[in-house]
């Protein structure tokens, strides 16, 4: 009996043990090479649309505190920051084995108050001026190309575990009506090109000029009016600019994406969007 009681005490231990080595592993793996994300909002659409998953390449950019994974999990009471892990990377704007983000890529990003993960496309370099004029994006005083691509359509209906409606052009828009948004390509000054939402005249397409700061960087969502994004200063709730240690990494291929409010959900899959790259 003692014998047998000790074999299963065995197993329980080394079934523990290989638990934490691959917790340990896929942390490793999160941190220094790929970090899943899951889009909860329609901000970036329709380049991502809520639902898609996708993995982050973390080593485009090199590594910081940010690199880090943040660990919440409410329910048992852990709530463990990046900064808690990686502090001693924290504080100098610098990153290892750096390098530069270039205009137009897709950036995960930790904001910088409210240290939550966001999805943004890169408009503004450092030392750039960016502003919105009648919903136009001017960089350095010049505007940018903008040519019209129909129309975005879509269902209006809870999106995503949040149950998000959309925001439509034509709305109101009943329950399961068509919801339209007028569509533009937009071409950034390194020329690369880019769709764009919009639903119609907001305050966030009349801006001030900005100047981006040494070290930091300017972001906007391609749902132009549904996005909170640079345009918005951080002291009134916003993103603001972004300093370059916050950078997570390039957003470059969506792996799966589910239209309902889970990935179990086979039936919501859309197939047409599986490995799909992200421009």
């Amino acid at each position: 009996m003692a014998s047998d009681a000790k074999k299963k005490g065995n197993a329980i231990v080394e079934t523990i043990k290989t638990i934490v080595y691959a917790l340990l592993i896929a942390g490793v793996f999160r941190t220094l090479f790929f970090q899943p994300f899951w889009i909860p909002s329609g901000s970036m659409k329709d380049t991502l649309l809520i639902g898609d998953f996708l993995f982050v390449n973390k080593m485009t950019y090199g590594y910081s505190y940010a690199s880090c994974p943040s660990i919440r999990l409410g329910s048992i009471g852990i709530d463990i920051d990046a900064r808690d892990i990686c502090g001693f990377l924290d504080g100098d704007n610098s990153r290892i084995l750096g390098g530069d983000p270039e205009r137009g890529d897709v950036v995960v990003f930790r904001h910088p108050v409210n240290q939550q993960d966001y999805i943004k496309r890169l408009i503004g370099l450092p030392g750039d001026t960016v502003q919105m004029r009648e919903g136009v994006l001017h960089i350095n005083g010049e505007a940018v190309e903008l040519r019209d691509d129909g129309v975005f359509r879509e269902v209006a209906r809870p999106q995503g575990p949040q149950g998000l409606r959309p925001r439509c052009e034509n709305g109101p828009v009943g329950m399961g009506g068509t919801c339209i948004k007028s569509r533009q390509i937009e071409t950034l000054p390194n020329g690369v090109d880019h769709s764009i939402l919009n639903i119609g005249r907001q305050s966030a397409d009349n801006t001030p000029i900005f100047t981006v700061p040494r070290g930091h960087y300017f972001f906007m969502g391609d749902n132009r009016d549904n996005s909170t994004d640079s345009r918005v200063p951080q002291a009134a709730g916003g993103v603001g600019m972004v300093p370059y240690e916050n950078l997570i990494g390039r957003a470059d291929r969506v792996m799966f994406s589910s239209a309902g409010r889970s990935m179990l959900a086979f039936w919501t899959w859309r197939g047409d969007r599986f490995f799909e790259g992200i421009e």
